[in-house]
């Protein structure tokens, strides 16, 4: 198995917190449905066979129990390799050729994810031991390929062929390339460069999103064959600037919307244009959900100890992108990081640099 065995202690807070939910609402179940919330609740377990697909089970939570409605032609699998061990849950068999709307819609009166949302996010903000071990693990790894790709690839390498090599790693390593982007010099003003035939040329920027045990890394990285121009290095290190005003104000008892309003402000006091945050999403809390969720002066969440946030400030040719935790103490743990790569101590956090080549 790719992940650490499911933890019943961490099960267990899990499921109090949703049974919190259940009380304030006074409700007696809950139906999970999402990717996101599944993995999370199910201890890290596959839920999807596609990934582009929905899951192939849903959870309704009720006070003394759960039901596992699960697709027949998955259960077995799922049972043997994927579901936590639980006698408190019932299995029920759904056939492959009927919706699985159609088996949890007589559960009349039951909450529907989009009823609680914000008090979802909220029970998986603050990671448990085992996840955040999970995470670590992940995130670490994903760096590592990002820099072996990165030491491996030619300025006459096709941006497909970067985009084979890390999703290779990442596969090689049991996680899911959910997202994989390059591009090269002549593309780095796209934000979301999907891989052409394009060469890589004089620079390149290497963007991956991967999914293991639920958890997903987000990561960039730049690599620059020969010197990086002066002007280039300037909004770099600029970039770089902006990042640490979003770090300085994700802290523990913040509104998220707060912190996103320090860091998009930060553009302009780093020399940047000072709307410029407006080309491009900044990032936001991260863990099960790529972003959980997306960083707006309009959300209503609050940032927890223990949380997993991705910020991602981006310019015209530069970007910084890392996935890390919050800690009580204010600071940042930088979860997506290799040794190898070359850093710059940025408000005393250690933070990627373009890669000389």
């Amino acid at each position: 198995m790719n992940r650490l065995a499911p933890s019943s202690v961490d099960r267990a807070v899990k499921r109090a917190r949703l049974v919190e939910v259940l009380d304030r609402h006074g409700a007696d179940r809950l139906v999970l449905r999402s990717p996101g919330a599944l993995s999370w609740y199910l201890d890290g377990a596959r839920v999807h066979v596609s990934l582009a697909g929905d899951p192939v089970l849903a959870v309704v939570v009720g006070r003394d129990r759960d039901e596992w409605l699960v697709f027949g032609n998955e259960a077995e699998r799922l049972v043997a390799e994927e579901l936590p061990h639980d006698d408190a849950a019932t299995l029920t068999r759904v056939p492959w050729f009927e919706p699985l709307d159609a088996a949890v819609g007589p559960r009349a009166g039951a909450l529907a994810e989009a009823d609680v949302a914000l008090e979802l996010r909220a029970a998986r903000a603050s990671l448990l031991p085992t996840e955040l071990d999970r995470y670590r693990a992940l995130c670490r790894e994903s760096a590592e390929v990002l820099t072996d790709v990165a030491g491996s690839v030619s300025p006459t390498d096709s941006e497909q062929h970067a985009a084979a090599l890390l999703a290779a790693g990442l596969v090689d390593r049991g996680i899911d390339p959910l997202v994989v982007l390059v591009s090269g010099r002549e593309r780095v003003a796209h934000r979301h460069p999907l891989p052409t035939a394009a060469a890589l040329g004089r620079r390149a920027m290497l963007v991956v999103c991967g999914r293991r045990a639920g958890l997903i890394a987000n990561v960039t990285r730049w690599v620059s064959f020969g010197a990086v121009p002066a002007g280039e290095a300037d909004a770099d290190r600029r970039i770089l600037d902006v990042e640490a005003a979003f770090f300085a104000a994700t802290v523990p008892g913040a509104a998220l919307a707060e912190a996103w309003r320090w860091g998009v402000a930060a553009y302009g006091a780093a020399g940047f244009a000072a709307d410029e945050w407006r080309n491009h999403h900044q990032g936001g809390a991260a863990g099960y959900v790529g972003r959980d969720p997306r960083g707006t002066a309009d959300v209503a969440d609050s940032v927890h100890e223990g949380q997993a946030f991705a910020w991602n400030p981006s310019a015209p040719g530069a970007k910084v992108e890392d996935t890390v935790v919050v800690r009580l103490d204010a600071a940042v743990e930088v979860l997506t990081r290799d040794e190898r790569w070359p850093t710059a101590d940025v408000a005393g956090v250690a933070r990627p640099v373009v890669w000389e080549r």
